[in-house]
């Protein structure tokens, strides 16, 4: 519902927080228009300041700087006591209140917010609104020192909130736009995208409640060994189940009979994943120090001095065999042995390579000891992809059977179209990601390409995608002949956040467990159209790791090619928010798209 009227907007008052702050503070407010919502009323409000200066060098060589910013966001029935509370608190360096009475690169800003709808209920939502937006902002965030996130769930008068949480942070952004900026920054925001601080749905909400209850009852009694499994496919809110409970786990205190604090872990065996993770930890001071990747966590634990909890995203990327840098045999199972609880993530359609590949009757084993304990969670709703049913059954068919059914135009205005050439194809995902709230749009191919990240190709400056005349950069490459200072710029960016790689091929090393908004695949060599049916042809594919040989445990060796190149195939056309765009490089399968009445443009 919409709130129309002018007796609907903000009361927002903003000061500097000056020498003669504390001493004016209740005179500057009540000299502002409608001060009684800002005195009289819950209100939300925020101290921010200048904590660093970032240098860098742009794409062109110019040497250009940002400020990056900590915040506190605070709701308080009383904002002038509550403010005056916290400059006492200012006197002890061990506080954050200290930072901010004792900043040196500027002078802190200070706003409150009030609103004629304001009760305890809705500022708590506002509160944890503003903490998820400013917590996903790119690069201008350094830390948030109040990151306690406490979504509520039917309030009155909910039905406004949405609209006035939308003129709250527009007028936010006449203030501060670079700590504020358009919601579409926010949206494309991979840190936003695995926000903790989501809403969750009710079965989601029901599992993170199982989740905590086994978790204390493992420590308040001493009995470990649960294995928590939750299944799902792309999109269905593994990772934002993961992070929402996770994050919860970590700040809980005065819980626990026998000691204060959990000691709970995030794995992800996932690069891109694991920096985005690492950042939302920094900017919530949540201790980086423990999210890593598996490996690293097994040969920093034991199975002596066991963690409390251990969360694993991505739980499909677990290797289920050795490798140079992991000496066991199954890394949930190591994980296990080091953990009280372990809560795994898992889409088993989602493993891509033979090291990750897992035989049904370890899988089994796993699922029965969860199933045994009443542990195993199968998540069904599909939260990313924004589109009917049909749509999704029509993918089903392409994917799995193998066929190319005629399209339904989608009632819920998702699109999916083929494109004449990797050109147009290009061209087209280019428009969608200069549109406002598109562009996370970006291009992404099977692995049917040459790439190695250790060296250069000897009759070319950078690997690439070519098709026929028309070729561009694979993967990191344009990254690769950055300078030091722009690489410093980008690092704490997703692969798809990074304004260059619009003209760049990802894969789903760069893609996989992230969302865009406007999905481009190419469908490689490797994905072909004969006799009426979609073939997945492992001998075109560049991935060693999808085809060569896995020995199994009674010895034999197997090639699991076809299936890891029909999960990557659906990795890659499922990451659309709002829609896919194919092009074919096999002309046989070009031509199907077409007459199934997808729109094909030149």
């Amino acid at each position: 519902m919409s709130c129309k009227s002018m007796s609907c907007i903000p009361i927002i008052f903003s000061t500097q927080e000056d020498s003669r702050f504390i001493e004016e503070l209740n005179v500057r407010i009540r000299g502002t228009e409608g001060s009684k919502y800002l005195t009289d009323y819950p209100t939300v409000y925020l101290h921010y300041w200048v904590s660093n200066e970032v240098s860098y060098t742009d794409k062109n060589g110019v040497s250009k700087s940002y400020n990056q910013y900590d915040v506190y966001v605070g709701e308080s029935n009383n904002v002038l006591s509550r403010t005056r509370q916290h400059y006492l608190e200012g006197e002890e360096q061990a506080n954050w209140q200290y930072k901010l009475t004792h900043s040196k690169k500027s002078i802190p800003k200070f706003i409150v917010i009030g609103h004629k709808y304001f009760n305890k209920s809705f500022t708590l939502d506002l509160e944890n609104r503003l903490i998820e937006y400013i917590m996903s902002v790119p690069r201008t965030v350094r830390k948030i020192h109040n990151g306690r996130g406490n979504p509520q769930n039917m309030y009155f008068p909910q039905e406004y909130f949405k609209d006035v949480f939308k003129k709250v942070w527009r007028k936010l952004g006449e203030y501060q736009s670079d700590l504020f900026p358009a919601e579409s920054v926010i949206f494309n925001s991979a840190i936003f995208k695995a926000s903790p601080l989501k809403k969750l749905s009710s079965q989601q909400r029901e599992v993170k409640d199982l989740i905590i209850e086994r978790v204390f009852n493992s420590v308040n009694s001493g009995i470990d060994g649960q294995l928590i499994f939750v299944q799902g496919e792309a999109g269905t809110g593994k990772t934002v189940l993961t992070t929402s409970t996770f994050y919860e786990l970590t700040r809980l205190k005065d819980v626990l009979e026998h000691k204060n604090d959990l000691e709970v872990h995030l794995l992800v065996n996932h690069e891109q994943q694991l920096a985005v993770y690492k950042q939302m930890a920094e900017r919530l001071d949540i201790g980086q120090e423990h999210i890593s990747k598996p490996t690293s966590f097994i040969n920093n634990h034991t199975c002596v001095n066991k963690v409390d909890v251990c969360f694993i995203d991505e739980g499909h990327l677990l290797l289920t065999q050795g490798k140079m840098s992991y000496r066991g045999k199954n890394q949930l199972q190591d994980i296990m042995n080091r953990s009280k609880v372990v809560v795994v993530m898992f889409d088993e359609d989602q493993v891509l390579t033979t090291e990750e590949y897992w035989e049904s009757e370890v899988l089994d084993e796993f699922k029965t000891i969860s199933e045994k304990q009443g542990n195993f969670i199968q998540l069904h709703h599909q939260f990313r992809m924004n589109c009917a049913e049909s749509t999704k059954q029509w993918l089903k068919s392409f994917i799995y059977d193998r066929r190319i059914e005629r399209f339904k135009p989608d009632k819920e205005g998702y699109e999916i179209k083929s494109f004449n050439s990797p050109l147009a194809l290009h061209n087209a995902i280019k428009k969608k990601a200069n549109e406002k709230g598109n562009e996370l749009s970006r291009l992404v191919a099977s692995y049917d390409w040459d790439y190695s990240d250790s060296k250069v190709p000897s009759d070319r400056d950078y690997w690439d995608v070519r098709i026929g005349d028309w070729s561009l950069p694979w993967n990191y490459e344009i990254a690769r002949y950055m300078g030091r200072k722009e690489k410093r710029y980008l690092r704490n960016l997703s692969w798809a956040e990074q304004n260059q790689t619009l003209d760049e091929v990802g894969s789903t090393f760069t893609v996989q467990g992230f969302d865009l908004s406007y999905v481009g695949v190419i469908l490689g060599p490797s994905v072909k159209f004969k006799d009426g049916h979609i073939e997945f042809c492992p001998s075109e594919s560049k991935n060693d790791k999808a085809t060569r040989k896995r020995t199994l445990s009674d010895g034999r060796t197997k090639q699991f090619g076809k299936d890891f190149i029909r999960n990557e195939v659906k990795v890659l056309m499922t990451r659309g928010i709002k829609g896919l765009y194919l092009y074919a490089v096999d002309p046989e399968l070009r031509e199907a798209l077409k007459e199934i009445a997808l729109i094909s443009t030149d």
